[in-house]
Order: C-alpha cells, then sequence, then structure tokens
C-alpha cells in the first residue's frame, strides 16, 4: 500500500513522529490511510451540511478497518455567482479543484480516497483528480435540495430568476417576487432540478464511482447520512480488491454515462465535464459521439426546468438506476462494466424498478425518441454548439431571426430587462467563452429574463458562453469556435438572419460563403486586459467543443 512507503521501517520514524503530532496512534498509522476530500464550506447551500457527510464517511471508514483523514476542496456557488464577474471564477475551479486534490493525495500517499463533493465544478473537478491518482475511490454526495413551495406548487431556484424577469416586465409585483424569494430554496443541498450539480451527481452512479442514490437522495434525509457511511465502508472493500478509477471509469463507462444523460435530460454542463473527466482516464470523447447516442436514447425525464418535477421526486421513482434499469430494455447500456460496489452494473441493476412512470417514462412511451441534448453545426459554430433540446419548447425547435448582439452578458441583459428584445429577436452574446470571458460564464440571468418576459416561444440565445442547467428554452451555448480565438460568431452583425434548426443539428449564419469569408478575412477578435489566476486560465484554455480542458 502506498502508506508502506511513507509509514513503515526505521527510515521513515520522521515521517511517523508526524502522524504522532497529528494525534494518530501506532495502531492508526498501521491501517490503510483513506484520504476524506471534503467540500464543507459556509457559503454554498449544496456544501453547508457536507460536514456531517463527512464524519459519517470517517465513521464508516473506522467501522471498516481504515484510518481516516480530512482534507478540504473548495467549491463555488453558481447561482451567488451568476450574472456578474464572480461567474468567470466558476468553471475555472474544476482545475483548481483538481490539481490541488492530486496534489494532496499524491504528497501523503493514501492508499484510498472517499471524495464528499456537491456542486457544479466540485463533482468533475473531484472526478478528474480520481483519475489522475488512480487509487481506490468512492464518492458520496451532499445530496440535493427538496423543491420549494410556492402558492402549493412545487418551485427552483429557476423559477427565481425567472421571477425577476416577470418582475421587470411587471408581471409580478415586489410582494409576489418576495414571496418566490422566501419560499424557493427551502432546505440546503444542490439545487432541486435537473441542474448541473445534480446531473453530474446523477452521472456519477453511472460512471460507477458513486454507490446507488448518490445523485437523488435528497440532502436533509437520514438515508443520505447511511450512504456516507456505506461508501466509508465500501472504499475499504476497494482497497482490499484494488479497484481503481481508471478500471471502473473506461470509454464503456462513459458511453454509458452519455446515454443516460440523454434519458434524464441533464445540464448542458456534461458536455463540458464528461469530456474533461474523460481525457484524464485517457479516453477520448467528441461532439460527435453525443450525437449519435442522442439519436438512438429516448428522453423518459423531464426534471426542472424542463418539467415539473424534482430530485426528490427522481428519488421516489428509483432514482438513477430505474432510468438505467429502463435503457437496458433497448440494449443501449454495456451492463458488464465494473463499479465501485464490487459489482458489474448488470448485477446492481438487479431487482430494480421503475416506481412512477409519471416521473422516469418507460421506454414505450418516452417525451422523446432522442436524447435530451442535442449537439448543433452549421458555419456559425463548424466546431458544434450545445443545446438542452429536452427544455425546449415545440415551437422553437426550428426558428429564423434577427440578430441582436452583445460583446458582453452585461449589456444583453440590460437591453433584455429594458424591453428592447422583441418576439422573433435571436439573441447573440459573444466573447463569453473560455478564453474570451474567460471563464466561460453561464448566461443564467438573460435567459431567465426572456422566459419571464414572456418570449420563451418567440426569442432564441446563442452564445460562446454556456449556460446554468437551469436555463430552458431555444439557448444554444459552448458556440466554437469562440469569438475570441477568431470564430465566425465573432462577425455576426446586428440584423443577419440566424437559422436555427434542433432537429437537424443546425445552426447557420444566413449570409452567403464569399460574403462571411471577406468578413473572416477582416476580423480581428477583441483582447481583454487580464491578471492572475484568469490570465493563466485563458492563455492554457482549449475550445468548449473540447471541454474547456487545459492545455498543458
Amino acid at each position: 500500500m502506498m502508506k508502506d512507503k511513507i509509514v513503515n521501517g526505521p527510515q521513515n520514524a520522521a515521517h511517523r513522529s508526524l502522524y504522532h503530532a497529528l494525534g494518530l496512534t501506532q495502531e492508526e498509522q498501521q491501517r490503510p490511510l483513506i484520504a476524506v476530500v471534503s467540500s464543507y464550506n459556509e457559503i454554498v447551500p449544496g456544501h453547508m451540511n457536507i460536514d456531517k457527510i463527512v464524519n459519517a464517511v470517517k465513521m464508516g471508514v473506522a467501522m471498516a478497518g481504515g484510518t481516516p483523514i480530512v482534507f478540504p476542496a473548495i467549491a463555488v456557488c453558481d447561482g451567488i455567482a451568476m450574472g456578474h464577474e464572480g461567474m468567470k471564477y466558476s468553471l475555472v475551479t474544476r482545475d483548481l479543484i483538481a490539481d490541488s486534490t492530486e496534489a494532496m493525495i499524491r504528497a501523503h500517499g493514501f492508499d484510498g480516497v472517499v471524495m464528499v463533493p456537491n456542486c457544479d465544478k466540485n463533482v468533475p473537478g473531484l472526478l478528474m483528480a480520481a483519475a489522475r491518482c488512480n487509487i481506490p475511490t468512492v464518492f458520496v454526495s451532499g445530496g440535493p435540495m427538496l423543491a420549494g413551495h410556492v402558492h402549493g406548487k412545487k418551485t427552483s431556484l429557476s423559477s427565481m430568476f425567472e421571477a425577476v424577469g416577470a418582475y421587470s416586465a411587471g408581471k409580478i409585483d415586489e410582494a409576489e417576487l418576495t414571496l418566490c424569494e422566501e419560499n424557493t430554496c427551502p432546505t440546503c443541498g444542490s439545487c432541486s432540478g435537473m441542474y448541473t450539480a445534480n446531473s453530474m451527481n446523477c452521472l456519477t452512479e453511472v460512471l460507477g464511482m458513486g454507490l446507488k442514490g448518490n445523485g437523488t437522495i435528497p440532502a436533509v434525509y437520514s438515508a443520505r447520512i447511511e450512504l456516507a457511511k456505506h461508501a466509508g465502508m465500501q472504499v475499504m472493500e476497494l482497497v482490499k480488491k484494488n479497484i481503481r478509477p481508471r478500471d471502473i471509469m473506461t470509454e464503456a463507462a462513459f458511453r454509458n454515462a452519455l446515454t443516460a444523460d440523454m434519458a434524464l435530460g441533464c445540464s448542458t454542463n456534461s458536455m463540458l465535464h464528461l469530456p474533461a473527466i474523460a481525457n484524464e482516464c485517457g479516453v477520448e470523447l467528441n461532439l460527435d459521439i453525443a450525437n449519435e447516442i442522442s439519436a438512438k436514447t429516448p428522453n423518459l425525464c423531464h426534471l426542472a426546468p424542463a418539467g415539473p418535477t424534482y430530485m426528490e421526486d427522481l428519488n421516489e421513482a428509483g432514482g438513477v438506476y430505474a432510468v438505467l434499469k429502463e435503457l437496458t430494455k433497448l440494449d443501449l447500456l454495456d451492463t458488464s462494466v465494473q463499479t465501485c460496489t464490487g459489482k458489474t452494473l448488470g448485477e446492481n441493476l438487479k431487482g430494480v424498478i421503475n416506481k412512477d412512470t409519471s416521473v422516469i417514462r418507460s421506454v414505450e412511451n418516452p417525451y422523446s425518441a432522442t436524447g435530451g441534448i442535442a449537439v448543433l453545426r452549421g458555419n456559425l459554430a463548424p466546431e458544434g454548439s450545445v443545446v438542452k433540446r429536452s427544455a425546449v419548447l415545440p415551437e422553437m425547435l426550428v426558428h429564423e431571426g434577427p440578430a441582436r448582439v452583445f460583446e458582453c452578458e452585461e449589456d444583453a441583459m440590460a437591453a433584455i430587462m429594458a424591453g428592447k428584445i422583441k418576439a422573433g429577436d435571436v439573441v447573440v452574446i459573444r466573447y463569453e467563452g473560455p478564453k474570451g470571458g474567460p471563464g466561460m460564464r453561464e448566461m443564467l440571468n438573460p435567459t431567465s429574463a426572456i422566459m419571464g418576459q414572456g418570449l420563451g416561444n418567440s426569442v432564441a440565445l446563442i452564445t460562446d458562453g454556456r449556460f446554468s442547467g437551469a436555463t430552458r428554452g431555444a439557448c444554444i451555448g459552448h458556440v466554437s469556435p469562440e469569438a475570441a480565438s477568431g470564430g465566425a460568431i465573432g462577425v455576426v452583425r446586428e440584423g443577419d438572419l440566424i437559422s436555427i434548426d434542433i432537429p437537424n443539428n443546425k445552426l447557420e449564419l444566413k449570409i452567403s460563403d464569399e460574403e462571411l469569408a471577406e468578413r473572416m478575412a477582416s476580423f480581428v477578435p477583441q483582447k481583454k486586459e487580464l491578471s492572475g489566476y484568469l490570465k493563466r486560465y485563458a492563455a492554457l484554455v482549449s475550445s468548449g467543443a473540447k471541454g474547456a480542458i487545459l492545455n498543458v
């Protein structure tokens, strides 16, 4: 075991003296040393309960004969960071988390790891670190928030952002806005819809790195504490059997994850994170694979913001495993893959049933025959762009309208709130990509304002930035190449016609090839004065089409 290089023999007496300084007995030093990576903090609602999860993990590790040792990982709340400069520091933390966790694990010779993440970049960042370090690892998240209740109806954070748009349009008064504000987020946990955090926690189950229920058991349920104890015990089994992350996160496992992604209707951010995690495992995922899988995978779930159901409902219906069980009816999964349970996916799914077909539709009665995410290409996005098809109104699946061009999110938001965007428009927000932002900000504020003003059935939005999983509507992100890298989105002019054809995976700027070539030949991308971490990030980051991984 790794710790033997640090603990055993007279040559390591100095190391042992430092363990004694920690209060570790000789007996504890001789047991497998298990890192417990705690994402606890007091600013992210999805992380405020993680101290309790961590304590339960530690108990599970100790019960199974290991020595748990905790160290921290950072996490940003995307909701709090939304709509201002703080959002530039969201995606970039994924790599900070991966790098710092790798450094801590490698420096201290742990034998196994239990990762305790919850929110958006925290989950993929720790999955990337797990792949790099490749020692036995189990994930247990902090769990999702319960849905809010307003006027007797369930609600979630996406509804809150849309309420701001409704208020600006005079559709609700300040008292109603305050009522929504005080009742939308009632508990700790990752926000209650199929947003990015819950998408990635669910996909961690599919990848085989989390136990059953990891993605769906609500944060406030005692079952979440029990799950954490089992995760602590299970990592000890993986240490004994030497089952490692790269044994689990194989190419087949990633294809399973993409398939489940399409069935669940996950956040478009999964199209950034899955390729980045796969890259750390030596597996290539590209956007073409996503469309190939989407073409044959039915969309079975419409969780908020796509529909009226929430994570607690998915949990009661049987969770992620019930969705996977439905997909096995069409032979869409490789059930032979290894998982952190020590069993194959097929063995894990024995006896699983779909308990509520109003939450998880059967494969015989899907919401659509194709998956929840679509990749669009064309002269405006030759490397690809991404849309959450399952959250687009039917009348907006095909749309053509004049471009309303903005150089940043703030300018677009000001125009939307001032009532300057009209039915039929296509809002274009550029210089918000991985390099151009930098940091590829989420555009939940403008998309929610459009929906809140009642324009969701007539206005589209495209950007080289990205969207929160809480976004709904004809919102197309990850347009690549981005404007800052010389992409065609940088030469779109006010009033240009833009054609969106989601069923046929097309995104086109309706000008001649000759005019496009002339514009591109004279195009000089804007440059921003940067400093600190964002300057380094912008210099290293790849295209959104490649998962915004760092080129090193």
